[in-house]
């Protein structure tokens, strides 16, 4: 195992690209040609390990299929869209569901809850794909990022901090659709995070809640806010 530290690249709203300390390369929420903040750059990465999806909304599934056939990466996702994806030809499916963890590129994946919806839109049909899931990703080195995926606010967040001890939490900030900044705070609050990447938010009007409306939310708090540049690297 090479000696690294985590690497953490915002692709812009959900979608996220880490380089584990031992230099497997996942992607999480894979929405790349459409995704209006994503560095040109970062339109087709590989190679890839694994590529995660919290649901199935076109805004974090939309590139999957043709991401994985491209890199064979391993695809860990709800059991729905795993078999969604299978149709379109994908291999190297890793189903779960929520409470469930498996090893995948050399990093352990839990399956935790998210309050969301999780469907696609083909051929003018809304296809139902199962219920929207957070992950919980303990790295080689024993490192715990929680990543929220797109949720609102629920009292079961405490349960994840007890149980697997995140130092990282990736949040959805932009309201409307997810929690808002202040919700958010909260959320850092009972997850008991040392720091916390704000996320879905500025990809459209329609989100409206602001990196400043957080770091102001969140300040009494004393937790630091890793407010990422899209195609920016962070270790």
């Amino acid at each position: 195992m090479q000696s690294s530290r985590l690497a953490i690249t915002w692709l812009g709203h959900g979608t996220f690209h880490f380089r584990t300390p031992a230099g497997r390369r996942l992607l999480i929420d894979p929405w790349l040609e459409g995704n209006p903040k994503c560095p040109g750059a970062w339109k087709k990465p590989s190679p890839l390990d694994a590529i995660l999806i919290t649901h199935g909304h076109s805004d974090h599934a939309a590139d999957a299929a043709g991401l994985a056939k491209a890199t064979s990466a391993a695809v860990v996702a709800s059991h729905e869209i795993c078999t969604w994806l299978g149709r379109k030809g994908v291999g190297n499916l890793k189903p779960m569901n929520k409470g469930g963890e498996q090893m995948v590129a050399g990093v352990r994946v839990a399956m935790v809850d998210a309050r969301h919806s999780s469907s696609i839109e083909e051929d003018g049909m809304m296809v139902p794909l199962g219920e929207a899931a957070g992950f919980v990703i303990t790295f080689e080195d024993d490192l715990v990022l929680y990543f929220a995926g797109d949720t609102s606010l629920f009292g079961d967040m405490r349960l994840i901090a007890d149980l697997y001890r995140p130092l990282i939490a990736c949040l959805p900030i932009g309201d409307l659709y997810t929690m808002g900044p202040e919700h958010a705070a909260k959320a850092v609050e009972w997850l008991r995070v040392r720091q916390v990447i704000p996320m879905h938010y500025g990809t459209s009007p329609k989100l409206t809640g602001t990196l400043e409306q957080f770091r102001a939310a969140v300040a009494p708090l004393g937790v630091e806010v890793l407010a990422l540049e899209p195609g920016k690297t962070t270790e």
